[in-house]
């Protein structure tokens, strides 16, 4: 006789869910005249990725997720999917992500940054382009730039409105996978006061190989993860990121799973790297930042 009850309080509970979601339009750095868009901005399942991707974004936004003011423990993360920079895995590497912030308190912002533009299906494009590495970079090279400054924008944004969503200035971190990894890379390397993370994790990250940039001198903590088996060689760039942090004395935490691949994110495949977000968490609890 309680089915109906529980089920209105089930809708009503995800009406608060969606209601709280806020799609926010970035001011980045502009797109030079020679990158154009023909395609506009879509979301569609892969059959190649076997998952939801979102392609030809030509202007960077934020879409909010907002904890219960319950539980709100003053963070915020935000997420940069990855994909080639040419698409957004935007479930396992973005609204997954998202989801499991919230239910700990966490105000997660999801990061769309500019991509190449692509035609009908991005992923199929991707897969045809990146065995050819010299072409590949020239492709996505200047899409790079702008995907950095809209990660830099994203967390100036927070930051300045922090009050709005409940999150105090000094707790905002970014979070990203493989592409978006390099948006982070980007981020703990280039920023201002205003635009520098508290705290950061690359995933599985693209970052620039051999990069000889020193470590900041205000450099945060990194929380580094990434599968020995990555198809792209990642888990060297990884390392390397690592090594240099610890050289510097500053805070670093790297995972390195036997077993996950390459775009593992929050999918479960019962393989070692399923426990990263377990780790995640802790780290973020023995930094403090999960306490209200």
């Amino acid at each position: 006789m309680k089915l109906p009850h529980l089920l209105l309080l089930g809708f009503l509970s995800f009406i608060c869910q969606a209601s709280a979601q806020k799609i926010i339009e970035l001011q980045s750095i502009p797109t030079p005249p020679d990158i154009k868009w023909d395609r506009p901005e879509r979301q569609y399942f892969s059959q190649i990725w076997q998952t939801d991707v979102v392609t030809n974004v030509s202007k960077p936004t934020l879409t909010a997720y907002l904890p219960d003011p319950s539980i709100a423990n003053g963070t915020a993360l935000i997420i940069a999917p990855g994909g080639g920079f040419m698409a957004h895995s935007i479930n396992s590497e973005g609204i997954w992500v998202a989801d499991w912030a919230v239910k700990h308190g966490i105000a997660a912002f999801v990061l769309k940054y500019r991509l190449a533009p692509t035609g009908e299906d991005a992923t199929a494009e991707f897969v045809q382009a990146v065995g050819d590495r010299e072409n590949f970079l020239k492709r996505v090279g200047p899409i790079i730039t702008l995907a950095i400054a809209d990660g830099n924008a994203a967390i100036e944004y927070v930051r300045s409105h922090a009050a709005e969503f409940g999150v105090k200035t000094d707790r905002i971190g970014i979070i990203g996978f493989s592409a978006g990894g390099a948006v982070v890379g980007g981020t703990v390397y280039e920023h201002t006061a205003a635009s520098r993370p508290d705290f950061a994790a690359p995933i599985y990250s693209a970052l620039r190989q051999a990069d000889t940039s020193p470590v900041p001198p205000d450099a945060m903590p990194l929380f580094i993860a990434v599968a020995s088996d990555d198809v792209f060689g990642f888990q060297k760039q990884s390392t390397e990121m690592f090594t240099k942090w610890n050289t510097a004395g500053k805070p670093a935490e790297l995972h390195i799973y036997e077993k996950g691949g390459h775009g593992f994110g929050m999918r479960k495949q019962n393989l070692p790297s399923d426990e990263w977000i377990e780790a995640f968490g802790a780290w973020l609890k023995s930094h403090g930042w999960l306490n209200q």
